[in-house]
Order: structure tokens, then C-alpha cells, then sequence
């Protein structure tokens, strides 16, 4: 188990480093986003190179001091957000920003863990390719924290996780070591891979300092439509037709409620929604295509199929790219009005996609049954991740639900697992969702992470608590 980070441990650390790498906690960094847990540090460091990394990880490992790796503070499963004693160093990737190398010709992008994603991406499009991870947090999030999660977003219909757009990293484990894996290689067969083994570890096996990602040709073509389906089975159902209209050049297929909608109403008046009155269920679909292929007038084909096969009652199909942004701007606000609503329960979850149709009423029946509440289904119905988020009744606030906030997760957490669905979609486990990790997990698989955890960082200091409890060391 981690120990108090000594004064005498911290002169050490900081005389070991060049001047100006650390500093002190600034207020609300290292807080839960949704203000729920205020995180605490001995120090912040703030390397600039991978050698300075290893040097504070090697020295924090001497003491048995823990580390937390910070990117962009944008995490909602308090992976970044140590809360408890002792407080640990805190180790920001803020000056670790560089692009180190751009390879157009091989589709390839090697970048420091701390540059910001939206930075990344416009690297790519200077030698017009394409980054597709997209996130509403990318003009702040960090891609070592994407990677260290195993972000999702947007576009994981097309393109994947992020663990499917990365081709190397390089990594500090937790005895200070570094792990030079910065390849750029489509084939690697050599052994154990380490790189999907860190990606999604959330910094409990090592830190992410660079890594090599996966670029793409950039559509030449894109446009984006919006129709609206009478429910959840038929915005699936229009899902399989679109994917037999289109093939892979749909980049998103995204779903909504009226909910959601009636939240930006609520809050957000100045977001242009596309219906009047709002639709129950409504999908927002993503082209892009190469060459002289027309978005618009395949989304149109899609429509015309729809309506004929009774899917779809409405829609409405970008012309250029403004509206096209416009639309997105409706998908992307969704979040901002639920914080402005204030949730009782936030619930990131994946559920198999036939399932889907079954599985929303169901909760909500359930969870209408614990209280006065209103349920935002919203989400990448492509994938099956739903973010199916519970809030107050209009009028009342959530802290009036605070008695149930345990029952209504639970009910959420409980039905996702009888589906055989995933209580952690693309948000990760943190230190929020341990004991669900535990608690709906198949043991085997439990077991082999907690071995792995002991053979990597036996002496439990990699981001103590995250993943898994720290007390799974303690005995080591």
C-alpha cells in the first residue's frame, strides 16, 4: 500500500528534477467534474520529458509513495481524482505536448501523452488526413487519457476505440523503467501485447507518455441527416438499412429522446432543434464518403427506403456544411443540458444491440417505480452504448433523490448485467466503479487483472485504487 509522501521525500524528489517541474494543487483541478469528490496531492509534477517521468515514478516507487497520472481532468469515473489519504504525487502531462513525428505516407502520428485531442486531430488534417477520435471534451482532454481509457466518442461505428487507433506507445512502468514501444508497425506478433494491455488500464500499470496513432484519408464528401423513428427497435431497424445503403461510410449513428430534447428546451433555448413538436425517438446518422460520391443523395436513398418501409416519419438531410454542424450542435449540447438539469444518477453503459428495445422500458418501468424521475436515453446506438442518465421530475431538485441515488444505480447496474451488457461503456472504471467491477465481473477474469497488477506494480502505487482497490497489494 502507498505510504505519506514525506517532506523529506519531497525535497528529495524535487532536488532530483530540474527547477519548475512542480508545483502546488491548483483549486478544482483535480476534482470530480460532476462535483461530487475533491482530489488531493502531495505535489503536482509536471515533466518534459519521458527521462523526467521516469525519474519521479522511479523515486516514488523507492518510497512506495503513489502516482496519479493527470491529463485534461475530464474523466467522470474519478480515475484522476484521488480523494482519500495518503494524498498522492500527482504527475500532469501538461508540458508533454509535442508532436515528435508525422508519417502522411504511412498513416501514422507519434505524439506526446499531453496534447490536447483537438490539437491532435488538426495535426492530422495539416497533411489532410484524418484523427477520428471525437469527444465534446476534445478541446481539453489529453490523448494519454484517451488512450489510458480507451475513450470511445463518436465515430467508434467507422473507425473503433481508441485502442484501435493506436499502433504504439510508449510507456514509464512502475519501478521507473520505460518500455520504447513507439512502433508503427500494422503487423507485430512478437509475444504478449503490452500496448492493448495499457491501453484501458487508466494509468494503473503504467503511465502513458507517447504514442504512435493510426491516421485515414479525410472524406472529400460529408453531410449529416435527421429522422425521426417511432422508437428504439425502429431507429435499429433503420440502423441495418442504412448499413445496407451506405456500407462503412456511416461515421455516426447516434439516438435521442425527447427527454434530452425537452432538457435543451429547458435550459438551452438558443440550440435550434430540428422538430416541432419534439419527436419521442429521433437518430442523427454521419456520412462521409471518398471520390465523387454523394452523402446527400444517399441519405436521401435511405430516407425514401425508410419512409416506404414505415421507419421513419420524418427527416431532414444537410445540405452544406453549416447545417451539418448545426445538427451536431443538437447532439453535442445534450450533455451541457443534462448538467444544467443536474442527473441523480449518470449510468454509461453498452447493451446488446437487439436488445436494446427491451431493455429501455424495462428500466424505466423500474426505476419510475423508485421515485419521481425522469430517464435521458441518449447515445451511440451504432455500438450499443447507451447513456442512460436519471434525473428529477421537472420542478424538483436532485439532491431532494440523494436517499435513492444508491437503489436507482443499482437498478441500472443489476438489469445491464442481466442483458449481459457492460456497466462501463467507454467511460472506464476510476475509483467511481470498483465495486460494480467486482460485483458484475466474471471472477476469472477479476482474478488475472488483479495478477497482473501484482506483477506489474506490486507495490500498488500506479494510481492506487483505480480499477482496482488498492488493498488487492497490500499484502504483496
Amino acid at each position: 500500500m502507498p505510504v505519506a509522501a514525506t517532506e523529506d521525500f519531497l525535497n528529495t524528489l524535487q532536488a532530483a528534477l530540474p527547477e519548475g517541474t512542480f508545483r502546488a494543487q491548483k483549486q478544482g483541478e483535480l476534482d470530480d467534474p460532476r462535483g461530487r469528490h475533491v482530489g488531493l496531492s502531495a505535489i503536482v509534477a509536471t515533466p518534459r520529458t519521458v527521462e523526467e517521468v521516469s525519474t519521479i515514478v522511479r523515486l516514488c516507487h523507492a518510497a512506495d509513495v503513489g502516482v496519479v497520472p493527470l491529463g485534461g481532468g475530464t474523466g467522470l469515473v474519478l480515475g484522476q481524482v484521488a480523494y482519500l489519504d495518503p494524498a498522492p504525487v500527482v504527475l500532469s502531462m501538461e508540458r508533454m505536448t509535442a508532436v515528435r513525428g508525422v508519417y502522411p505516407s504511412e498513416n501514422a502520428l507519434v505524439v506526446e501523452a499531453g496534447a490536447i485531442l483537438h490539437d491532435v486531430q488538426q495535426a492530422a488534417e495539416a497533411v489532410d488526413r484524418l484523427f477520428p477520435l471525437s469527444l465534446a471534451s476534445e478541446g481539453s482532454c489529453r490523448i494519454g487519457g484517451n488512450l489510458a481509457t480507451n475513450a470511445g466518442g463518436l465515430n467508434v461505428l467507422r473507425y473503433g476505440n481508441t485502442r484501435d487507433l493506436c499502433l504504439g506507445l510508449e510507456v514509464v512502468l512502475a519501478d521507473g523503467t520505460i518500455w520504447h514501444g513507439l512502433k508503427r508497425l500494422r503487423k507485430d506478433n512478437t509475444g504478449y501485447d503490452l500496448k492493448n494491455l495499457m491501453i484501458g488500464s487508466e494509468g494503473s500499470l503504467g503511465i502513458i507518455t507517447a504514442a504512435t496513432l493510426r491516421l485515414f484519408p479525410r472524406p472529400t464528401h460529408e453531410a449529416a441527416a435527421f429522422f425521426v423513428v417511432e422508437s428504439p427497435q425502429g431507429a435499429i431497424d433503420l440502423l441495418a438499412l442504412a448499413q445496407a445503403t451506405i456500407g462503412e461510410g456511416i461515421s455516426a449513428f447516434e439516438m435521442m429522446s425527447c427527454v434530452g430534447l425537452d432538457f435543451l428546451s429547458e435550459t438551452m433555448p438558443d440550440v435550434r432543434q430540428p422538430f416541432h413538436p419534439r419527436p419521442d425517438w429521433s437518430v442523427l446518422i454521419d456520412v462521409g464518403l471518398l471520390g465523387e460520391s454523394d452523402p446527400q443523395e444517399m441519405l436521401l436513398t435511405l430516407f425514401e427506403k425508410a419512409h416506404a418501409a414505415g421507419l421513419v416519419s420524418d427527416g431532414l438531410i444537410s445540405q452544406n456544411e453549416a447545417q451539418r454542424q448545426e445538427f451536431w450542435a443538437v447532439r453535442e449540447s445534450i450533455p451541457v443540458g443534462n448538467r444544467n438539469i443536474g442527473s441523480i444518477s449518470s449510468h454509461d453503459i453498452s447493451i446488446p444491440l437487439s436488445r436494446i428495445p427491451e431493455f429501455i422500458p424495462e428500466g424505466i418501468a423500474k426505476l419510475q417505480a423508485l421515485g419521481d424521475v425522469r430517464i435521458n436515453c441518449f447515445g451511440h446506438l451504432g455500438d450499443g452504448n447507451l447513456h442512460y442518465n436519471v434525473f428529477p421530475a421537472n420542478g424538483r431538485d436532485r439532491h431532494e433523490f440523494d436517499d435513492i441515488r444508491g437503489d436507482v444505480k443499482k437498478c441500472v447496474h443489476d438489469l445491464t448485467h442481466a442483458y449481459d451488457g457492460s456497466v462501463s461503456a467507454e467511460h472506464g472504471v476510476g475509483r467511481l466503479k470498483v465495486e460494480d467491477l467486482e460485483r458484475y465481473q466474471d471472477p476469472v477474469k477479476l482474478a488475472a487483472m488483479r495478477a497482473i497488477k501484482q506483477a506489474l506494480d506490486p507495490k500498488g502505487i500506479m494510481n492506487p485504487g483505480a480499477v482496482l482497490r488498492a488493498t488487492d497489494c497490500e499484502n504483496s
